[in-house]
This record gives C-alpha cells, structure tokens and sequence, in this order.
C-alpha cells in the first residue's frame, strides 16, 4: 500500500489526470503483491456496472438541455425581480441564480459556465472588478451539488447505501446557508467598494412575465424530488423523467431548443459521463486493494484508540477532506474515503445523511481551491484572468463557505431536521 501511494501521490504531481494516477498506483500495488492484472478488468467492470448510476448521465444530459433551452436567461431576469435593487445587484443575481438552478443541474462546473458566461461579461460593463466577479461565480457554483438534485450526492447514496432522498431533503438547508452566506458578503464588498445597482423600477407587466417564465424550469426539482419522496419513482427514474421534461419545456414550451442542439448536449453528455465513470472504475479497484488490506479496519483503530471524541474526528475529517479538495477530483476522494471513514463516523455516533452531507460540502468547496479548483479553472477561462488573481480573490468567499461547512458540522439539526420531518431519519 505504501508503494501505491507512493506512485499515486508521484503521478498526481506530475499532471496525471486522477483517473490513471488511480490506475496506475493500483496496477503497482498489483504487481508487488502478484495478483493477476484480469483484476483490473473485473473490478473496473464491477464499479460500473450498477443500476442507480444511470442517474448520473440522465441528470448531466437534463441539465444540458435546460442550458441550452435558454432558461438560464429566464432565471437571472427573476433573480433580477427580488435582488437587482439592492447594492451590488448584479453579483446577488449571480448566487440566487446558481440557488436557482442548482435544483435543475445537480454540477457545480455546469452551474459556473452557464451563470459565468451571461453573467462575467455584464458585471465588466456595470463597472465590478472582474476579479471580484470570477470570485462570486466560482464561489456561488458550489451550492450547485448541495441543493438538491446533486450528482455527488447520488454517488455517496450508492457507496454508503443510504437513501437517495434523504440525502436530497438533508442538503437544502446547507444549501440555502451557503447561499444566504454568499449574498452577505458579496453585500459587503459590494458597499465598500461602491458597486452598482439597478436603479430602474419594474413594472407589474414585467414582474407577472418573468415570473411565469421562471416557474416552467423550476417545476423540475420539485417533480423530482416530490416523485421521489411520494414513492411514484426512484431516484435514477427521476433523472430521466428530468430529461423528458427538459425535452419538452425545450421543444414545446419555449421552443428555443433545435434539434441541432441535441447532437451538441449527446455529445457533452457523453464526455463528461466518461469522464466520472472512468474515475469511478479506476477508484474501485483501488478500493479493493484497501479492503484486501484491511486498510478501513486499521484506520478504524488508529481513530478509535486515540481519538474518544466525535468532534475531534470530525474536525480532522474535514481537515482532511479540504486538503484532498485541493488536489483531487471530488467524486474520486469521495469513492476512496467513503468506504474508510463512514464506519468510523457511524461508531462515533454520526448520522450516515450527516456525514454524507459533510462529505460533499468539503469536496464542493474542494472545486473553488487552487491549485486543482475545477470551477475557478472554467471561471478563469471566460473572465480571461489569470490563476493566481482568482485565488486571491476567492479567500474570503473559501473562509465563509468553511464557516458554513463547520455550522453543518457541528450543528446537526441543519442537516437532519428535515429528513427526520418526512420520516426518514430516526
């Protein structure tokens, strides 16, 4: 095991993407302990072969066509009608948007290039720093994957063998935190550096329309998750009930998408579907090699032997989760960690859906730090800015987002009030 981290540790430095660092550190450990390399084959197989994954390319494709339905314009006018006037207008437009399509996109990374690029370029013109601008996109794409739907959360739900649902319900208090949190301090900085507002009214006409346009695209998180928590279907049902709708507000009720754009959302689909899956097959060979090593069962006793209190083990936890963050991809660190410290959480005496919600907040967060920040990359690219100016400006926006991540933490009502409502937490 040694000589497996060693490599992987060795590759990731190196540039290796994570699913062949992965890979490779598995294929080492393979070869110093003389397992046949069919090894590979079956466990890449078997990490992929399960039903409920399905949810995660139907969800990715729904998101894409709701994209390039035009309903993110529809969502920034009526973020405009509750937010616009108040100082520094345009970057509260920026997280109540992404709060708002955070129930139709479930990706964090879909949520930053669909509000970055309507939103980057206008924040220019009214005068924002772009920095200050990139910030707040990156910072607010977080919310994305914790207000319900969330890819991650489907992935966690399916190592862990919790509720899907549960984890939905559990995540939209944090989600709204995070949020509320973000339209603070972007209040703020936007007071202190004097940003503008819009100073026209709107008028009651304006104010029905866009209502109306908005409530078509955010019936989506409410069919799903009511079909979900009313039984009607399960939760890789609802993924796809979610393309259909998408399909049909697309085609029907806007009549903005083509189908010309469909060859184009296949095609995104596809990627970035092959891109998960990939670090998923490679992850659970990795998987294996631990479990073969007893590696959970070791770092069980570390813990439990030197560790008697919960709120030390997860104060660690989220030390640890933040620095992977930092340097992986989320849904691998989660496919790795997961199996090691969710028996250790459940023999302190934490909630599975708490520790599930604990797990993905810390590797959202993962997304907006440097050096491996996947949305301050797709950020930087529309502002056209570089790295090093985005991490500067990211830091206060990472210090709230942690503060909020240690309320969670340490507040477990947050999380478990809701799902304890609906019955399905004890």
């Amino acid at each position: 095991m040694v000589i497996g981290i060693v490599v992987f540790i060795l590759s990731l430095l190196i540039g290796v993407p994570i699913a062949f660092c992965l890979g490779i550190s598995s294929i080492a450990i393979l070869y110093t302990n003389h397992i046949p390399f069919m090894v590979i084959a079956q466990r890449m197989f078997t990490g992929i072969d399960v039903f409920p994954f399905m949810a995660i390319p139907f969800f990715i494709l729904a998101g894409e066509l709701m994209n390039k339905s035009g309903i993110t314009t529809r969502l920034v006018k009526f973020s405009d009608l509750f937010v616009g006037h108040i100082k520094g207008g345009l970057s509260h437009i920026n997280v109540v948007s992404n709060m708002f399509l955070a129930g139709i996109s479930g990706s964090a990374v879909a949520d930053a290039s669909a509000i970055g690029s309507m939103m980057l370029p206008a924040m220019k013109e009214k005068g924002f720093d772009i920095d200050f601008s990139a910030a707040i996109t990156a910072a607010s794409s977080v919310v994305g994957p914790v207000i319900p739907p969330s890819i991650p959360m489907v992935i966690f739900a399916l190592l862990s063998g919790q509720s899907v649902a549960a984890l939905f319900i559990a995540g939209m208090i944090p989600g709204i935190l995070l949020g509320l949190s973000l339209l603070a301090l972007s209040y703020f900085i936007s007071v202190k550096r004097n940003y503008p507002k819009r100073e026209e009214k709107i008028g009651w006409q304006e104010f029905i329309i866009s209502c109306i346009h908005a409530i078509v695209p955010l019936m989506m998180p409410l069919i799903i998750l009511g079909g979900i928590l009313s039984g009607v279907f399960t939760a890789t049902e609802a993924s796809a009930i979610a393309v259909v709708y998408a399909l049909i507000i697309g085609f029907l009720a806007y009549r903005t998408l083509k189908i010309k754009d469909l060859q184009d959302a296949f095609i995104s689909t596809a990627k970035t579907t092959g891109v998960v899956f990939l670090v998923i097959a490679c992850a659970n060979i990795f998987n294996w090699l631990l479990s073969v090593e007893q590696v959970p069962q070791l770092m069980a006793s570390i813990f439990t032997e030197n560790i008697s209190n919960p709120f030390m083990f997860l104060l660690i936890l989220n030390i640890l989760l933040l620095f992977l963050g930092t340097f992986m991809e989320g849904t691998a660190a989660m496919i790795i960690t997961v199996p090691i410290f969710l028996p250790i959480a459940v023999s302190y005496g934490i909630n599975p859906v708490m520790f599930g919600i604990i797990v993905v907040l810390n590797l959202m967060i993962g997304l907006i730090t440097p050096p491996v920040g996947l949305c301050l990359y797709v950020v930087c690219g529309i502002a056209k800015i570089s790295l090093e100016r985005i991490s500067i400006a990211i830091i206060p926006f990472l210090i709230v987002e942690i503060a909020i991540l240690l309320l969670v933490t340490y507040v477990p009502f947050l999380t478990l009030w809701l799902p304890s409502l609906l019955g399905y937490v004890r």
